[in-house]
């Protein structure tokens, strides 16, 4: 009986030491449950040129390094076009916006709507339309913040973003969805991934087009570099938007060249369109922007109609969509590729997303290809019948079909002679829809900018950035402002998200 008298005791002891783990395990799982703060949700509008897109997003209270830690879980596209289509109709505003807004309220839990955050940041159609009626603008905006107001979240003001602030808001973005800045360890804690390289972005919006990325000298000090802070770690990024460079905008500059160059003003053909297609557009559809605004006829009839014939020609829509670029300010100099901007050579990869993305799907190229690869299939893609093109794209659109052969001949020039691409390193450019299943985009940032001054305001602490010369991007509250470094004497801005 003596000699089971250890083993009794050992299976005791053991029997003990589990049971003592599990209440620990139990004790901190509860305490893990009292302490957790949960989720916090914030809704954002990307008012872009052409459409309006509602997001909702999530993050814990806990955060890295003081930067949110934030994931997209709802995205609804709003009827209609962009916002700044209703400059002689803001009541119209409203209908479109209650469908996306109404899933939203259903997404979110009613108990946590009052405290739910809504910012809309408008991007390049509002910054054309400030620039031609800043009063439109404003009646634009004016109409919208009545809407939100009237809505059960916490409006947080409707703003007009700059082109800088979009491009690298969108670099930020791609990066971050693709854990560039931020990676889960073995014991899953957010660390700094270990000599990860960042991904330049290429956007391209229907009424401006972003490029952004790291050059290979960081240091050097082009007019268009920003700093960025983020997670404690600092990146020299250089960032240019190309006002009227947009998809949509830049195919108007064409019609409206076309029409210069017809030998009549009520029939034009236009080799960027499908052979057999023709259609009627106002001359103020392709000459009311501010950027056709220099191509304008002598005698300019807003109301005048104009029939298009697309005769498919790929060389001569190439020819044409080349004239759209002003290669000869730059004098062959390196560095300044068009326009007179000057960029540091690209490196590295890079993602293209938006207009960049459709029109590659729509040439039914996937995956990673060549530069030969993409010419080829823009060439055979531009010589086709409009009834082939039905047939090719069964549900696409007709406005988005028809301009597909204008839209690849655009992207050849802007990223080939604009930003200097070449065969050799086209192949490092990812033309993706989704990062992470999410869009990247501009709008993500413009929410997680914000968590870090949300969250400092309710521990009652004031977060200024030091600065010469500011500009603000988003009021929180009177005495709490969310601030873009801009130092008028330095050629570097920074800018802390």
């Amino acid at each position: 009986m003596l000699t089971r008298t250890p083993s009794v005791v050992a299976q005791a002891f053991l029997l003990l030491s589990v049971i003592l783990i599990i209440a620990i395990a139990v004790i901190q799982i509860n305490q893990q449950k009292i302490l957790s703060p949960g989720l916090k949700y914030g809704i954002v509008l990307d008012a872009g040129s052409s459409r309006t897109t509602v997001y909702v997003y999530e993050w814990p209270a806990e955060k890295e390094n003081d930067t949110g830690v934030v994931s997209q879980t709802f995205k609804c596209d709003v009827k209609g076009p962009g916002i700044s289509s209703y400059e002689h109709n803001t009541g119209a505003l409203a209908k479109p916006l209650d469908e996306c807004l109404n899933k939203v309220k259903e997404r979110i839990p009613v108990h946590l709507h009052k405290s739910t955050s809504l910012y809309l940041g408008a991007t390049a159609g509002m910054r054309l339309l400030r620039l031609q009626n800043e009063t439109a603008a404003n009646e634009v905006l004016a109409s919208i913040q009545n809407y939100f107001r009237a809505q059960p979240f916490q409006f947080r003001g409707a703003h007009i973003i700059t082109g800088p602030e979009e491009g690298v808001y969108g670099w930020i973005t791609a990066n971050y969805l693709m854990g560039n800045f931020l990676e889960r360890n073995l014991w899953r804690a957010w660390v700094h991934p270990y000599r990860r390289e960042t991904m330049g972005a290429l956007d391209l919006g229907g009424a401006s087009t972003q490029i952004s990325f790291i050059p290979e000298d960081s240091q050097e000090n082009f007019n268009n570099t920003m700093q960025v802070k983020l997670y404690g770690y600092d990146y020299n990024v250089y960032t240019h938007s190309f006002q009227c460079y947009g998809r949509d905008e830049a195919e108007k500059r064409l019609l409206a060249l076309l029409l210069q160059k017809s030998s009549t003003n009520s029939s034009v053909d236009n080799p960027c369109y499908p052979r057999n297609y023709k259609t009627a557009l106002t001359v103020k559809y392709f000459c009311g922007s501010l950027c056709t605004q220099s191509l304008r006829p002598t005698n300019y009839y807003p109301d005048q109609s104009v029939i298009y014939h697309g005769t498919g020609d790929p060389g001569l829509c190439q020819e044409m969509v080349s004239l759209l670029f002003n290669f000869s300010t730059c004098r062959s100099q390196e560095d300044c590729p068009f326009n007179g901007i000057h960029q540091p050579k690209v490196k590295g990869n890079f993602v293209a997303f938006s207009g960049f993305y459709y029109t590659i799907n729509a040439l039914n190229l996937t995956g990673h290809f060549t530069l030969t690869d993409f010419n080829s299939s823009m060439w055979f893609f531009c010589s086709q019948s409009w009834a082939q093109l039905q047939f090719m794209l069964p549900k696409s659109e007709e406005i988005y079909a028809r301009s597909y052969c204008f839209s690849a001949n655009f992207i050849y020039y802007l990223l080939v002679r604009g930003y200097n691409f070449d065969a050799g390193n086209w192949p490092q450019i990812h033309f993706q829809k989704e990062v992470g299943a999410a869009k990247p985009g501009s709008i993500f940032l413009y929410l997680a900018k914000t968590i870090k001054v949300l969250s400092k305001m309710e521990t009652q602490k004031a977060y200024l950035l030091p600065t010469v010369c500011t500009r603000v991007i988003v009021k929180v509250q009177k005495k709490d402002d969310i601030l873009l470094i801009r130092s008028a004497p330095q050629r570097t801005k920074t800018s802390h998200i």
